[in-house]
């Protein structure tokens, strides 16, 4: 089956399914005025489904989100280099820990996992020591005091250095400029890891689009002709993509590996960590803190839904699998979501992404002033919501006589695509605004008693809703990282008032540029430049001032 999204002009199966997340998203909103018109009881009654539904939602992802942190504290406090280290010879390793007490459910899992592969034949479990991690770090025009930090967490993982080949991967259309800073952190760090090398993506390449998706393809070639050379086996490579600001907790190639390793079909397999829009959470203004810990808590519950999990931003993929599907997408701004389905259909089905309960930390969106930091946050949502536009490459191989993927599976899955883009569309604003509705459109509505109460009815569900932003705020603080000493401790009360900006952030920046992208969609008018965010510090955005 072909894996790669059209180019040009798209066949009309392919249209209609592009249209459809714009057709729902407006028309779950249409419908409430065309039922209000008609009965403004049928109206209420509409909405009183789809707010009741918001609330399930609400506390289910609630629930999840204190599993999700729990698990993250768990694992924490595991030593994944040791129980790496313990894989290296699985039978004499278990004899050794078999007996030792332990209540943890994490050592009861280590103990099973040595038992199997002390029971395998030699060589169907890889030694720790075969392995190798390669980090391709994609730049545009982010300078050495983004990057340097960036690459100094790699360094001080408790991964060990000389198995770790580490990528910047640049755009040449950043100039001179990226040019140099490349050339000067390949020298600063040249001798730190097994290896360390630049690889300049040429602009305009065909058949791509100016995106992450063409720039990190370009280096995992550099990178497989480098393996080739080595004479290393790709399957003893895991590859993990990320953006120049992304910092790994220290235990993340650790327990990478060591899942890997455990994991007996890792070839279909992506690992995907928990992304924490925290690093400079203390310097953003408020609505940028809001979005930030929405999208870190979001993160979060993820990994609490294996069987709905996708990739996201930094997210990790076997070499070898990586070749054979010649790596990502040239072709979207959405590479990492789309690098899910694209590796769906190539396996026929049998892939998986496997949750690590461990962070890579991320900065929340940070301009050089207050106004270009809401415009930049506005653009990075809209991207992110342009993964509307996988609805039509997966409807479009599962409708088909030669689908190669079981029918109800990929089904179940591409309903959740569809309603996942839809609910960011149209549910804040009908759960905040819609209450009122019915009595607004029909003027008739004052003789329905459903419709006179519903605005009281959807305060109480709100009101019970809070349940879930309370366990959102207990836990923001629990996950913010240490307080800058050029902050007072009054900045608390800034992180505890913020989030009365909800329902102006849920509408500004999930509902309006969900259907900014998914009109664009409809419309045809593809989004084909990868629109990067600015990566400004506390510092730089202070001396821009």
């Amino acid at each position: 089956m072909d894996i790669e999204i059209p180019i040009g002009k798209r066949k009309l199966s392919y249209r209609l399914f592009e249209i459809l997340p714009a057709a729902c998203s407006y028309g779950i909103v249409l419908l409430l005025i065309i039922l209000s018109l008609i009965s403004p009881t049928l109206g209420s009654i509409y909405l009183l489904i789809v707010v009741i539904a918001a609330l399930v939602k609400a506390l289910a992802a609630a629930h999840r989100m204190v599993g999700g942190h729990i698990a993250l504290e768990r694992t924490k406090k595991v030593s994944w280099y040791r129980r790496l280290q313990h894989l290296e010879n699985p039978k004499e390793s278990y004899e050794k820990l078999r007996d030792k007490p332990s209540h943890s459910y994490l050592h009861g899992q280590h103990l099973e996992n040595l038992r199997l592969m002390a029971a395998a034949e030699e060589g169907y479990f890889p030694k720790p020591s075969q392995i190798y991690n390669a980090v391709i770090i994609a730049t545009y025009n982010e300078g050495i005091e983004v990057l340097a930090p960036t690459i100094d967490t790699v360094v001080d993982t408790d991964y060990p250095n000389d198995h770790i080949i580490l990528i910047l991967a640049y755009e040449g259309r950043g100039g001179a400029k990226t040019a140099a800073i490349a050339k000067e952190l390949t020298k600063r760090y040249k001798g730190v890891f097994f290896d360390f090398f630049a690889v300049k993506h040429p602009d305009g390449l065909p058949n791509e689009v100016r995106g992450k998706g063409g720039n990190i393809t370009y280096a995992a070639k550099e990178l497989q002709k480098y393996l080739d050379k080595k004479g290393m086996k790709y399957s003893d490579v895991i590859v993990t993509t990320q953006d120049s600001d992304n910092r790994e907790a220290r235990n993340y190639f650790s327990y990478l590996t060591y899942e890997y390793i455990c994991h007996e079909n890792r070839r279909h397999l992506a690992f995907q960590p928990v992304a924490l829009f925290t690093q400079n959470i203390w310097d953003v203004p408020a609505p940028m803190r809001v979005i930030a810990m929405g999208n870190s808590f979001w993160n979060i519950i993820s990994t609490m839904r294996p069987h709905s999990l996708r990739n996201f931003a930094a997210h990790s993929q076997p070499m070898d699998a990586l070749v054979d599907m010649n790596f990502w997408s040239t072709r979207t701004i959405v590479e990492d979501g789309h690098q899910y389905w694209r590796s769906y259909f190539f396996f026929n089905g049998n892939y998986t992404v496997v949750p690590l309960h461990t962070a890579i930390y991320q900065d929340a969106v940070m301009s050089f002033s207050f106004i270009k930091t809401l415009k930049a946050q506005f653009v990075q949502v809209r991207r992110w919501d342009y993964g509307a536009s996988d609805v039509p490459y997966v409807a479009t191989r599962i409708f088909t006589k030669k689908r190669t993927v079981p029918l109800f599976h990929s089904l179940t899955r591409l309903w959740r695509l569809i309603d996942s883009h839809v609910t960011l569309a149209y549910m804040p604003i009908l759960v905040t605004l819609g209450g009122w509705a019915p009595l607004l459109i029909n003027s008739g509505s004052a003789r329905s008693p459903i419709a006179n109460q519903l605005p009281n009815v959807v305060s109480v569900v709100q009101t019970v809703a809070m349940i879930g932003i309370f366990v959102t705020v207990v836990l923001s603080l629990k996950i913010l990282p240490k307080r800058p000493e050029r902050y007072k401790k009054h900045k608390f009360i800034g992180m505890l008032v913020q989030w009365v900006l909800i329902p102006i952030t849920s509408i500004a920046y999930s509902s309006v540029a969900a259907y900014y992208s998914q009109t664009r969609l409809a419309l045809g008018l593809y989004m084909e430049n990868f629109d990067v965010t600015d990566k400004a510090t506390f510092e730089t955005a202070k001396h821009k001032k």
